[in-house]
């Protein structure tokens, strides 16, 4: 991953002409610790004059388009941004067909999904902690984007984010039964805890992409839950709330231009 002063340069995934993404780092705004510096998140009891400026320097990496930042819950629901989308729309995930509206994640340990088709007719971006990605963000994400671009699931291109390692990623037992209760093969991406019986280690990254794979999805780029892209590990590259509790939020991006 090669890192800019503020955003990573996303490298590993090959994107159909007219289709851009971006995913920020905690470096290159103005904030102040402990939000220190390029935080985007306006919920997190940041100063909101800085906030404001932390987006308006995120805009001008996006070469014209708009980023559109959803008030997050931890559900499942997809969003189909227009223009006359403003900020703070509940929903977990969000698509668009249209030109310079800058699909939108923000996050601070949960996994960042950006998606796109094939010929570049949508872009679309998925919130992922353990909650939404056992409830389905995955599949209502996958299914909107296809029924919007008329794509199939092998057409579609994922990214998967910088988020939480498995090194790091604690869950007591009612988190792995949520996902082995969908499916067994997620089994994989538990491993007991070295010192902690009650307690797992959980690979986010492989759950997700375990659930890509089963709905077709082929082109699975990005995170391959190294330390390289755990959030806790790199405190100086990403906000972490596992790590620091208050803490700011990076952001995820995807666009199409003319």
């Amino acid at each position: 991953m090669a890192v800019s002063l503020s955003s990573m340069q996303i490298t590993d995934w090959k994107l159909p002409t007219g289709v851009h993404a971006l995913c920020t780092t905690r470096l290159g705004g103005v904030s102040l610790s402990p939000y220190a510096s390029l935080n985007l998140g306006d919920h997190v009891q940041d100063d909101p004059q800085h906030v404001a400026q932390n987006r308006n320097l995120l805009k001008q990496q996006l070469h014209g388009a708009r980023p559109v930042f959803l008030k997050q819950v931890h559900g499942v629901d997809v969003l189909n941004l227009q223009p006359a989308t403003s900020d703070g729309a509940i929903a977990d995930a969000c698509l668009t067909q249209e030109i310079n509206l800058a699909c939108t994640i923000m996050v601070a340990d949960c996994l960042p999904i950006l998606f796109t088709d094939s010929k570049g007719t949508a872009g679309a971006a998925a919130h992922a902690g353990w909650r939404g990605l056992a409830q389905g963000v995955i599949e209502n994400t996958v299914k909107t984007l296809c029924g919007h671009s008329g794509a199939l699931s092998r057409d579609l291109l994922v990214w998967l984010g910088p988020c939480i390692g498995p090194s790091a990623f604690e869950v007591g037992a009612e988190v792995r039964q949520a996902f082995l209760q969908a499916d067994q093969t997620a089994e994989s991406c538990f491993q007991a805890h070295p010192h902690n019986p009650k307690k797992y280690l959980a690979d986010l990254p492989a759950l997700a992409s375990e659930r890509l794979r089963s709905l077709g999805v082929q082109s699975i780029a990005g995170n391959d839950s190294s330390d390289a892209w755990c959030t806790v590990q790199q405190a100086s590259r990403f906000f972490s709330y596992r790590r620091d509790g208050v803490t700011g939020r990076f952001a995820a991006c995807i666009w199409r231009s003319t």
